[in-house]
């Protein structure tokens, strides 16, 4: 046994789940880099796809919960914090999925193990694979348990806090205590019928990565990425 095929035993053994069909663990695992531009290799893009729904559908129940009198609006701040890139990255390291991941060696010798986006994706793979493999409810105990660091923490926010409840206003009003210019707002995807349209609006901040967010209008998105932005950087 190679060094990485311990890894994705030891994986499992984390996981709690044996599968039944191992190759989908595999998939789950594989960044489209490997086999690039030669032989057709299956990779995670279309189980991160699932497992992006998954991820949701098990975030909105554990929000709907948890805050059973919050708004619509609350809500989705809140699931976007346990959504987003960075809150994935962190439960695929404690998930330990860095050193079971396939990559191409380029991509591994640029330290892609450790590199958030494909953290994140894998994680989200991983979650379908589950889910597929195992069931929703494998799949679900793997979520909480992984995910709740970031529920706990969450839960402790400062809710009512002027951040939340005027999230574009804060922000600007940070950025501008430190000098900065006005944060910049760019939808850089929209999707869903005409009648129903979904924004993904990035939040641009100098000296800050910025955040990107959903919501059901443009206005939406720009307070959910605000919100994102300002609990990622414990703004709050």
């Amino acid at each position: 046994m190679n060094a990485r095929a311990a890894e994705v035993t030891a994986l499992e053994v984390r996981l709690g789940h044996s599968f039944a069909s191992p190759d989908l663990l595999e998939q789950a695992l594989t960044h489209a880099s490997v086999g690039e531009g030669q032989r057709k290799v299956l990779n995670n893009e279309r189980l991160e796809f699932l497992g992006d729904r998954v991820l949701g559908l098990f975030t909105a129940e554990v929000l709907m919960a948890q805050f059973p009198t919050a708004r619509e609006g609350d809500l989705s701040q809140r699931y976007n914090m346990l959504v987003n890139r960075e809150a994935c990255a962190r439960a695929a390291r404690r998930m330990g999925l860095g050193p079971a991941l396939r990559l191409a060696g380029g991509e591994s010798k640029r330290g892609g193990r450790e590199h958030d986006t494909i953290l994140a994706d894998a994680c989200e793979a991983v979650l379908a694979a589950l889910y597929v493999d195992g069931g929703p409810e494998v799949a679900r105990e793997v979520y909480l348990r992984y995910w709740a660091d970031e529920i706990e923490t969450l839960s402790h926010s400062a809710i009512g806090s002027a951040a939340m409840g005027n999230p574009k206003s804060f922000l600007q009003e940070w950025a501008a205590s430190k000098r900065k210019p006005i944060p910049t707002y760019v939808v850089v995807a929209r999707s869903g019928p005409d009648h129903q349209p979904v924004f993904t609006v990035e939040v641009q901040v100098d000296g800050l990565e910025p955040a990107k967010a959903e919501g059901r209008s443009r206005q939406e998105a720009e307070k959910a990425a605000a919100s994102l932005l300002l609990s990622r950087e414990g703004l709050q």
